[in-house]
């Protein structure tokens, strides 16, 4: 009988898709039989397996010309889903976001296997539509569990969905991260000799990075020796480097691309910023605190604030505070004793995101679900 069977729309370059690469890795390394199974090719497949993980793509991924081929769509990813559990028999199902946590709890209705959902959103910050808000609503009462990444996610879904149980399990940040293409070195782009402010991030306008260009911005003649790299792409990459190029400052903030190897951007980093309006959990955030990187971040919705010990390893700034984001960076970046006390305290979150500790709460969860 297989171990576990995790269901994910695609297996991409997204947050999601990384946790569940960590996961199946790790598990896969202790001897589990794992399965992916996507709805998406597996050519569409960015992060590398263990090479014991199996792998199973129903492609039938692609958006629905309307309501009722959207109906007939997800009905046939339902019953082929259902035969690959027949088949595999797992002990333990897990699906990964929403639409991954309905159509499992469907396609595993009256099947011997236990089945556990996973949110990777703040919900309220990502409405569905009223077909899915109403099937999330019913369908969560068939999952043995629904975990949430953080305390106010975890409150949402017990208040707005028939989940009979709710645990908190916020993601790994495991470290050192792995290396792998697109490959992107620091000092293709780093002068020698200038402080790294450092994000990363889908180039996207919940992240708000134009916020972080528009702070930078206004410190850059006070703070010299300090340069801006915003690692990613997306659909607001254009607008980003109008606004840039607008503040004449192409010389010290860059927007180098995608890079597969960003632990050794975290290592030659001093400073890391999160700006977002809002957030699920803040993978990247918790990474940087691993490779021992002060941070600042917005405290947004949701997740900073459960990343962050305010004063001891980091700043947490109001939400969408833009002075407030600049004058907090100003105090940070003119001080090295203060970020050298902040990254001697945030190495320590390389316990508390640890792969083993936060895999120990999944498999706490497996046991608890299988009695």
């Amino acid at each position: 009988m297989n171990d576990l069977v995790i269901f994910i729309h695609s297996m991409g370059s997204g947050g999601a898709e990384r946790v569940t690469a960590n996961m199946a890795n790790y598990w896969a390394a202790k001897g589990w039989e794992i399965t992916i199974v996507t709805l998406a090719p597996r050519s569409l497949d960015f992060y590398e397996l263990h090479p014991s993980v199996k792998r199973v793509a129903l492609n039938s991924d692609g958006d629905s010309g309307n309501v009722l081929a959207g109906l007939l769509q997800n009905l046939h990813r339902v019953l082929a889903l259902r035969r690959v559990l027949r088949e595999i028999r797992p002990r333990i199902a897990l699906a990964m976001m929403t639409t991954a946590n309905v159509l499992l709890a469907m396609a595993a209705f009256g099947l011997n296997v236990r089945v556990i959902g996973s949110e990777h959103t703040h919900p309220p910050q990502y409405p569905l539509s009223a077909l899915w808000e109403r099937l999330r609503r019913l369908a969560y009462r068939w999952l043995d569990a629904v975990t949430a990444l953080t305390s106010e996610s975890a409150h949402w879904l017990k208040v707005h969905t028939s989940a009979r149980r709710v645990p908190v399990i916020p993601n790994a940040a495991p470290w050192p991260l792995p290396v792998q293409e697109p490959r992107l070195s620091p000092d293709a782009v780093c002068r020698p000799g200038r402080k790294l402010m450092l994000a990363a991030g889908r180039l996207v306008e919940y992240k708000g990075f134009d916020w972080l260009i528009e702070a930078f911005a206004n410190l850059a003649h006070k703070h010299p020796s300090w340069d801006l790299v915003i690692l990613g792409d997306g659909p607001q990459s254009h607008a980003l480097q109008a606004q840039l190029r607008a503040a004449e400052l192409e010389e010290r903030i860059f927007l180098p691309g995608r890079a597969g190897n960003v632990g050794e951007w975290y290592e030659r980093a001093d400073l890391y910023v999160m700006s977002s309006r809002f957030e699920g959990f803040g993978n990247t955030l918790a990474e940087a605190l691993t490779y021992g990187v002060p941070a600042v971040s917005f405290d947004c919705d949701t997740g900073p604030r459960e990343i962050i010990r305010h004063e001891v390893d980091g700043l947490l700034v109001p939400p969408e505070d833009v002075a407030g984001l600049t004058a907090v960076l100003d105090r940070v970046m003119g001080d090295d004793e203060m970020r050298q006390s902040l990254a001697a305290r945030a190495v320590e979150a390389r316990d508390r995101f640890s792969m083993e500790r936060i895999a120990g709460m999944w498999e706490e969860l497996f046991k608890a679900s299988a009695r």
